[in-house]
């Protein structure tokens, strides 16, 4: 099946939505030189190919209280169950991200807390499932 190909202004488009979700149509089509309606068609044409899966949002988890960015490389133990391991991540909703790796480890997981004391009661409940290695965020750069 052929996927249908993106022009310049395709591209533009998704360039001026990654730099602000929350741009209206009409100001898009200021931009790229269409009518809002054009721009919405546009929009609804990268959604349907799955260019475009949906929105998010830019946020301060530190203002939060959420004041420590960990790191973790997971290893897991030889004969311990991947999915069960998934599963206790997915419940957890101080990892904001989990991959699955080739390289060093199994997964790679990003974590946001409030201290080092909940980081290290996380960290302890991993240990049931395997090894880590930690890295601590000091900047966000971008």
């Amino acid at each position: 099946m052929n996927q249908p190909t993106l022009d310049d202004t395709d591209l533009r488009i998704i360039e001026l939505l990654l730099e602000n979700a929350l741009r209206s149509h009409k100001e898009i089509g200021e931009q790229v030189h269409l009518t809002s309606q054009a721009v919405g068609a546009r929009v609804r044409k990268l959604q349907d190919m799955q260019v475009i899966e949906g929105y998010t949002l830019r946020w301060r988890p530190e203002k939060l209280g959420l004041a420590v960015h960990a790191f973790i490389v997971f290893f897991m133990n030889l004969h311990q169950s991947h999915h069960s391991f998934r599963s206790y991540v997915q419940s957890r909703q101080e990892v904001q991200e989990m991959h699955r790796v080739s390289g060093e480890g199994c997964y790679w997981l990003r974590v946001r807390v409030t201290d080092m004391a909940e980081l290290n009661r996380l960290l302890d409940d991993l240990l049931r499932f395997g090894n880590y290695k930690l890295s601590l965020s000091t900047e966000q750069l971008k």
